[in-house]
Protein backbone atom coordinates (compact mmCIF):
# COMPACT_ATOMS: atom_id res chain seq x y z
CA UNK A 1 0.00 0.00 0.00
CA UNK A 2 0.98 3.62 -0.30
CA UNK A 3 0.41 5.92 2.68
CA UNK A 4 0.19 9.71 2.41
CA UNK A 5 0.87 11.92 5.42
CA UNK A 6 -0.04 15.60 5.17
CA UNK A 7 2.09 18.52 6.25
CA UNK A 8 -1.11 20.50 6.21
CA UNK A 9 -1.33 24.31 6.26
CA UNK A 10 -4.10 25.99 8.21
CA UNK A 11 -5.82 28.65 6.08
CA UNK A 12 -8.43 31.35 6.47
CA UNK A 13 -11.67 30.62 4.59
CA UNK A 14 -14.27 33.23 3.77
CA UNK A 15 -16.86 30.58 2.97
CA UNK A 16 -17.55 26.83 2.93
CA UNK A 17 -16.79 26.61 -0.79
CA UNK A 18 -13.19 27.67 -0.16
CA UNK A 19 -12.69 24.88 2.38
CA UNK A 20 -14.43 22.30 0.19
CA UNK A 21 -12.22 23.19 -2.76
CA UNK A 22 -9.08 22.87 -0.64
CA UNK A 23 -9.94 19.43 0.77
CA UNK A 24 -11.07 18.21 -2.65
CA UNK A 25 -7.77 19.32 -4.16
CA UNK A 26 -5.67 17.76 -1.40
CA UNK A 27 -7.43 14.40 -1.53
CA UNK A 28 -7.33 14.39 -5.33
CA UNK A 29 -3.58 15.08 -5.35
CA UNK A 30 -2.87 12.25 -2.91
CA UNK A 31 -5.04 9.82 -4.86
CA UNK A 32 -3.35 10.85 -8.12
CA UNK A 33 -0.04 9.99 -6.45
CA UNK A 34 -1.31 6.48 -5.80
CA UNK A 35 -2.10 6.79 -2.09
CA UNK A 36 -4.41 4.25 -0.47
CA UNK A 37 -4.48 5.80 3.02
CA UNK A 38 -4.48 9.56 3.68
CA UNK A 39 -3.73 11.11 7.07
CA UNK A 40 -4.62 14.71 7.97
CA UNK A 41 -3.39 16.43 11.18
CA UNK A 42 -4.76 17.21 14.60
CA UNK A 43 -6.97 20.32 14.71
CA UNK A 44 -6.65 20.87 10.96
CA UNK A 45 -10.43 21.29 10.84
CA UNK A 46 -10.08 24.37 13.04
CA UNK A 47 -9.48 26.37 9.86
CA UNK A 48 -13.27 26.20 9.54
CA UNK A 49 -13.48 28.37 12.65
CA UNK A 50 -12.65 31.29 10.35
CA UNK A 51 -16.30 31.07 9.27
CA UNK A 52 -17.24 32.32 12.74
CA UNK A 53 -15.73 35.69 11.83
CA UNK A 54 -12.63 37.59 12.89
CA UNK A 55 -13.95 38.73 16.27
CA UNK A 56 -15.30 35.41 17.58
CA UNK A 57 -13.99 34.05 20.88
CA UNK A 58 -12.38 30.61 21.17
CA UNK A 59 -15.47 28.71 22.34
CA UNK A 60 -17.57 30.24 19.57
CA UNK A 61 -14.94 29.14 17.07
CA UNK A 62 -14.84 25.59 18.42
CA UNK A 63 -18.62 25.31 18.40
CA UNK A 64 -18.72 26.63 14.83
CA UNK A 65 -16.44 23.83 13.68
CA UNK A 66 -18.50 21.23 15.54
CA UNK A 67 -21.69 22.60 13.93
CA UNK A 68 -20.15 22.01 10.50
CA UNK A 69 -19.04 18.44 11.26
CA UNK A 70 -21.93 16.81 9.35
CA UNK A 71 -20.94 18.74 6.22
CA UNK A 72 -17.31 17.78 6.75
CA UNK A 73 -18.31 14.12 7.09
CA UNK A 74 -20.37 14.24 3.90
CA UNK A 75 -17.50 15.83 1.96
CA UNK A 76 -14.89 13.34 3.12
CA UNK A 77 -17.24 10.39 2.59
CA UNK A 78 -17.80 11.44 -1.03
CA UNK A 79 -14.09 11.89 -1.63
CA UNK A 80 -13.17 8.55 -0.03
CA UNK A 81 -15.67 6.80 -2.31
CA UNK A 82 -14.68 8.78 -5.42
CA UNK A 83 -10.98 7.99 -5.06
CA UNK A 84 -11.31 4.60 -3.31
CA UNK A 85 -9.13 5.67 -0.37
CA UNK A 86 -9.19 5.56 3.41
CA UNK A 87 -9.03 9.02 4.98
CA UNK A 88 -8.23 10.02 8.54
CA UNK A 89 -9.72 13.49 8.63
CA UNK A 90 -8.26 16.44 10.49
CA UNK A 91 -9.48 16.43 14.10
CA UNK A 92 -11.84 18.98 15.63
CA UNK A 93 -13.47 19.88 18.98
CA UNK A 94 -16.59 17.72 19.22
CA UNK A 95 -19.33 18.65 21.70
CA UNK A 96 -21.47 15.53 21.20
CA UNK A 97 -20.39 13.99 24.53
CA UNK A 98 -21.62 16.91 26.65
CA UNK A 99 -20.79 20.48 27.63
CA UNK A 100 -17.05 20.00 27.17
CA UNK A 101 -15.63 19.02 23.77
CA UNK A 102 -13.44 16.08 22.92
CA UNK A 103 -10.65 16.16 20.33
CA UNK A 104 -12.08 13.86 17.64
CA UNK A 105 -10.57 12.52 14.40
CA UNK A 106 -13.00 10.97 11.92
CA UNK A 107 -12.08 7.93 9.83
CA UNK A 108 -13.71 7.50 6.40
CA UNK A 109 -13.77 4.30 4.34
CA UNK A 110 -14.42 4.15 0.58
CA UNK A 111 -17.52 1.99 1.15
CA UNK A 112 -19.18 4.80 3.12
CA UNK A 113 -18.16 3.59 6.56
CA UNK A 114 -17.46 6.34 9.10
CA UNK A 115 -16.08 6.06 12.63
CA UNK A 116 -13.90 8.13 14.93
CA UNK A 117 -11.13 8.14 17.51
CA UNK A 118 -11.15 10.59 20.40
CA UNK A 119 -7.88 11.75 21.91
CA UNK A 120 -7.17 10.05 25.22
CA UNK A 121 -4.83 12.31 27.19
CA UNK A 122 -5.09 16.08 27.05
CA UNK A 123 -2.20 18.52 26.93
CA UNK A 124 -2.01 21.40 29.38
CA UNK A 125 -3.26 23.74 26.65
CA UNK A 126 -6.32 21.58 25.98
CA UNK A 127 -7.06 21.27 29.67
CA UNK A 128 -6.94 25.07 29.86
CA UNK A 129 -9.86 25.38 27.43
CA UNK A 130 -11.80 22.41 28.89
CA UNK A 131 -11.22 19.96 26.05
CA UNK A 132 -11.58 16.50 27.60
CA UNK A 133 -10.31 13.04 26.82
CA UNK A 134 -12.75 10.30 25.89
CA UNK A 135 -12.60 6.58 25.20
CA UNK A 136 -12.34 3.96 24.12
CA UNK A 137 -9.28 3.32 22.02
CA UNK A 138 -10.39 1.68 18.78
CA UNK A 139 -8.92 -0.79 16.33
CA UNK A 140 -10.02 -0.07 12.76
CA UNK A 141 -10.12 -3.38 10.89
CA UNK A 142 -9.66 -2.28 7.26
CA UNK A 143 -8.78 -3.81 3.90
CA UNK A 144 -5.29 -2.35 4.44
CA UNK A 145 -4.86 -4.09 7.80
CA UNK A 146 -5.59 -3.17 11.39
CA UNK A 147 -5.05 0.52 12.07
CA UNK A 148 -4.97 2.53 15.31
CA UNK A 149 -4.93 6.28 15.96
CA UNK A 150 -2.78 7.97 18.64
CA UNK A 151 -3.48 11.69 18.45
CA UNK A 152 -0.48 13.95 19.15
CA UNK A 153 0.17 13.75 22.94
CA UNK A 154 -1.21 10.19 22.95
CA UNK A 155 1.79 9.13 20.84
CA UNK A 156 4.05 9.90 23.81
CA UNK A 157 2.40 7.27 26.04
CA UNK A 158 3.63 3.75 25.19
CA UNK A 159 0.83 1.83 26.91
CA UNK A 160 -1.80 3.34 24.59
CA UNK A 161 0.02 2.11 21.49
CA UNK A 162 0.77 -1.20 23.16
CA UNK A 163 -2.93 -1.81 23.88
CA UNK A 164 -3.68 -1.31 20.18
CA UNK A 165 -0.78 -3.44 18.97
CA UNK A 166 -1.81 -6.27 21.27
CA UNK A 167 -5.10 -6.28 19.37
CA UNK A 168 -3.32 -6.78 16.06
CA UNK A 169 -2.65 -3.19 14.94
CA UNK A 170 0.20 -2.91 12.43
CA UNK A 171 -0.17 0.74 11.42
CA UNK A 172 -0.50 3.64 13.88
CA UNK A 173 -1.62 7.09 12.76
CA UNK A 174 -0.27 10.06 14.73
CA UNK A 175 -1.86 13.35 13.67
CA UNK A 176 -0.39 16.31 15.55
CA UNK A 177 -0.61 20.04 16.23
CA UNK A 178 2.42 21.60 17.93
CA UNK A 179 3.32 25.26 18.42
CA UNK A 180 7.04 24.82 19.06
CA UNK A 181 9.96 22.92 17.60
CA UNK A 182 10.29 21.13 20.93
CA UNK A 183 6.66 20.06 20.74
CA UNK A 184 7.13 18.72 17.22
CA UNK A 185 10.17 16.74 18.31
CA UNK A 186 8.35 15.30 21.32
CA UNK A 187 5.71 13.87 19.01
CA UNK A 188 8.28 12.77 16.45
CA UNK A 189 10.41 11.00 19.07
CA UNK A 190 7.29 9.43 20.56
CA UNK A 191 6.13 8.22 17.14
CA UNK A 192 9.54 6.76 16.33
CA UNK A 193 9.70 5.07 19.73
CA UNK A 194 6.27 3.50 19.17
CA UNK A 195 7.46 2.21 15.78
CA UNK A 196 10.56 0.72 17.41
CA UNK A 197 8.98 -0.95 20.41
CA UNK A 198 5.83 -2.10 18.59
CA UNK A 199 7.68 -3.13 15.40
CA UNK A 200 5.08 -1.34 13.31
CA UNK A 201 4.64 1.65 11.01
CA UNK A 202 3.70 5.04 12.48
CA UNK A 203 2.39 7.87 10.28
CA UNK A 204 2.98 11.41 11.55
CA UNK A 205 0.90 14.25 10.06
CA UNK A 206 1.38 17.75 11.54
CA UNK A 207 -0.50 21.02 11.16
CA UNK A 208 1.62 23.96 9.98
CA UNK A 209 1.25 27.69 9.51
CA UNK A 210 0.29 30.77 11.49
CA UNK A 211 -3.31 31.44 12.49
CA UNK A 212 -3.26 34.46 14.80
CA UNK A 213 -7.07 34.44 14.81
CA UNK A 214 -7.16 30.98 16.40
CA UNK A 215 -6.48 31.00 20.15
CA UNK A 216 -6.32 27.20 20.29
CA UNK A 217 -3.13 27.04 18.22
CA UNK A 218 -1.98 30.33 16.63
CA UNK A 219 1.38 28.95 15.45
CA UNK A 220 2.00 25.47 14.07
CA UNK A 221 5.25 23.68 13.29
CA UNK A 222 6.22 20.33 11.81
CA UNK A 223 7.03 18.02 8.92
CA UNK A 224 5.12 14.90 7.95
CA UNK A 225 6.86 11.54 8.02
CA UNK A 226 6.35 7.79 7.98
CA UNK A 227 8.39 5.73 10.45
CA UNK A 228 9.17 2.06 10.88
CA UNK A 229 11.49 0.02 13.09
CA UNK A 230 15.17 0.27 12.10
CA UNK A 231 15.43 -3.42 11.29
CA UNK A 232 15.24 -5.89 8.39
CA UNK A 233 13.24 -4.50 5.48
CA UNK A 234 13.24 -0.92 6.80
CA UNK A 235 15.75 1.93 6.48
CA UNK A 236 18.50 1.91 9.13
CA UNK A 237 17.20 5.25 10.40
CA UNK A 238 13.63 3.96 10.65
CA UNK A 239 12.48 6.85 8.44
CA UNK A 240 10.61 5.60 5.37
CA UNK A 241 9.79 9.12 4.18
CA UNK A 242 9.84 12.65 5.58
CA UNK A 243 8.98 16.13 4.40
CA UNK A 244 10.66 19.51 4.74
CA UNK A 245 10.01 21.44 7.95
CA UNK A 246 6.92 23.64 7.61
CA UNK A 247 6.62 23.01 3.85
CA UNK A 248 3.02 22.04 3.00
CA UNK A 249 2.45 18.93 0.94
CA UNK A 250 2.00 15.19 0.99
CA UNK A 251 4.74 12.82 2.12
CA UNK A 252 4.25 9.32 0.72
CA UNK A 253 5.72 5.95 1.56
CA UNK A 254 5.19 2.43 0.30
CA UNK A 255 4.37 0.13 3.22
CA UNK A 256 4.16 -3.65 3.23
CA UNK A 257 2.26 -5.54 5.91
CA UNK A 258 4.37 -8.58 5.01
CA UNK A 259 7.52 -6.64 5.91
CA UNK A 260 6.02 -5.63 9.26
CA UNK A 261 5.08 -9.24 10.01
CA UNK A 262 8.50 -10.52 8.99
CA UNK A 263 10.34 -8.07 11.24
CA UNK A 264 8.10 -9.06 14.16
CA UNK A 265 8.94 -12.74 13.74
CA UNK A 266 12.48 -12.59 12.35
CA UNK A 267 13.98 -9.20 13.10
CA UNK A 268 17.32 -8.54 14.75
CA UNK A 269 15.36 -7.70 17.91
CA UNK A 270 11.98 -9.01 19.07
CA UNK A 271 10.74 -6.13 21.18
CA UNK A 272 7.06 -6.96 20.82
CA UNK A 273 7.65 -10.59 21.84
CA UNK A 274 9.76 -9.52 24.82
CA UNK A 275 7.22 -7.05 26.28
CA UNK A 276 6.02 -9.56 28.92
CA UNK A 277 9.53 -9.73 30.38
CA UNK A 278 9.35 -6.09 31.48
CA UNK A 279 6.74 -6.21 34.25
CA UNK A 280 8.35 -8.80 36.54
CA UNK A 281 11.78 -7.21 36.13
CA UNK A 282 10.41 -3.75 36.84
CA UNK A 283 9.16 -5.03 40.20
CA UNK A 284 12.68 -6.03 41.23
CA UNK A 285 14.22 -2.58 41.54
CA UNK A 286 17.02 -2.52 44.10
CA UNK A 287 18.44 0.60 45.76
CA UNK A 288 22.20 0.43 46.14
CA UNK A 289 23.97 2.99 48.36
CA UNK A 290 26.89 4.64 46.60
CA UNK A 291 27.33 7.71 48.77
CA UNK A 292 30.67 8.91 50.11
CA UNK A 293 31.40 7.99 53.73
Amino acid sequence: MKIAAATYPIDWHDDWASYEAKITRWVGNAAQGGADLLVFPEYGAMELSSLAGKDADNETRMRKVDALSAQVDALHTRLAARHNVLILGASFPCYKNGAHPTNRAMFYAPNGGVDFQDKQIMTMGERGVDICGAGPLKVFDTDLGRIGVIICYDSEFPELARALVEQGVEILLAPSCTETLAGYWRVRIGAMARALESQCVVVHSPLVGDAAWMALSPKNIGAAAVYGPPDHGFPPTGVLAEGVMNKPGWVMADVSLETIRKVRTGGMVRLKDHWPEQAPRAKQVAITPMKSA
